[in-house]
C-alpha cells in the first residue's frame, strides 16, 4: 500500500481498514509512505515487482502512470492516470458537495462559501468544486470561494479570504462555510474563532472526509463533515486487487458520503 504519510488522519483511518480487510483474506500489508515524492513512489513500485506482491493500492499524487507493472493488480484510491487504465475508488465528491451546500441551506445558510486547497494532479476530489457550483446554480447562489493549490501559507490566504469578508459592522458576508477537507476546515474554523466569531452561532461549516480525533471512534469529529465511508471503501479495494478475473472490474466505483454533526452545524429547529 502506498499512500503519501500517516500523519493525516485520513490516510491512517483508511490504511487501517484495508489491512484488516487484507488479514482477513490471510494476505499481509507492505506499506509505504511516499511524502509525495515522485521518485520515492517509483522506488516503491520497483520494490513491490521485485518482491512479486499480490496487488498495490495506490493514494498518489504523482504521476506514476509509466512505471506500474502491468503484471500486478492494482487499483488506485481518488487519483486516475491519463497514460493508463487503472481502476479506481473514490467517494462520490460531487454530489457529497451539494449535498453539504443542501446541508447548509437547510440550516439557515444563506450565503456559502468554498474553501480549496488542491494537489496539482488531478483526481475525483477535484469534483467537490464542481458540486459546489452546481448547487449554487440550481440554488441561484452567487458562487464565492478561495480555491489555490496546496502551498505553505495556506493559513495566510485563509486570514485574507475572512478579511476581505468583512463588513462595516464588523460580521462577515458569508454564513456557511464548506472545506474541501475536514483538515482545512478545522483550521478555517480555529481562524474564524480567533477573529472573534462563533462557530456554529455565526458562521455554520462543513467539511469532508469524517476524520475522527480517536480513529475508528463513532464519536469526536473535528468538524461537522460529509463522511467518507472508509470500511466499505477499503473493502472496495481489497475485492478489486484480489479478484481473479479483472476483466469485469469497473473503471471507476464510486460511494455515497453520508453527513454527520460534528458541531460546526446548527441543529434543525423543531416545530
Amino acid at each position: 500500500m502506498i499512500i503519501p504519510n500517516m500523519l493525516n488522519p485520513f490516510f491512517a483511518a483508511l490504511t487501517d481498514y484495508i489491512e484488516d480487510a487484507l488479514y482477513k483474506k490471510g494476505l499481509k500489508t507492505m506499506l509505504c509512505c511516499s511524502d509525495g515524492i515522485p521518485e520515492k513512489e517509483i522506488a516503491y513500485l520497483n520494490l513491490a515487482t521485485q518482491n512479486k506482491v499480490n496487488g498495490i493500492v495506490a493514494l498518489t499524487y504523482s504521476d506514476i502512470g509509466n512505471f506500474i507493472n502491468p503484471d500486478i493488480p492494482i487499483v488506485v484510491f481518488d487519483r486516475f492516470f491519463e497514460n493508463r487504465n487503472i481502476p479506481r475508488v473514490a467517494s462520490d465528491n460531487y454530489n457529497g458537495s451539494m449535498m453539504a451546500i443542501e446541508k447548509l441551506l437547510e440550516l439557515g445558510c444563506r450565503h456559502p462559501v468554498y474553501i480549496r486547497f488542491h494537489s496539482i494532479f488531478p483526481g475525483e476530489s477535484d469534483k467537490r468544486k464542481d458540486g459546489y457550483l452546481a448547487a449554487c446554480k440550481k440554488y441561484h447562489i452567487t458562487p464565492d470561494f478561495l480555491d489555490m493549490e496546496d502551498c505553505d501559507n495556506f493559513i495566510d490566504m485563509m486570514k485574507q479570504f475572512i478579511d476581505k469578508h468583512k463588513k462595516s459592522d464588523g460580521s462577515l458576508s458569508f454564513d456557511g462555510v464548506f472545506c474541501h477537507t475536514d483538515y482545512h476546515g478545522y483550521i478555517f474554523k480555529k481562524l474564524l474563532q480567533k477573529e472573534g466569531y462563533r462557530v456554529p452561532e455565526d458562521v455554520q461549516l462543513i467539511g469532508f472526509d469524517g476524520i475522527r480525533k480517536f480513529g475508528r471512534s463513532k464519536e469526536d469529529l473535528f468538524v461537522s463533515s460529509m463522511c467518507q465511508p472508509l470500511p466499505q471503501l477499503a473493502a472496495k479495494c481489497v475485492e478489486i486487487i484480489t479478484t481473479e478475473d479483472r476483466s469485469m472490474i469497473p473503471s471507476l466505483t464510486l460511494l455515497p458520503v453520508t453527513f454527520e454533526d460534528g458541531g460546526t452545524t446548527r441543529s434543525l429547529k423543531k416545530g
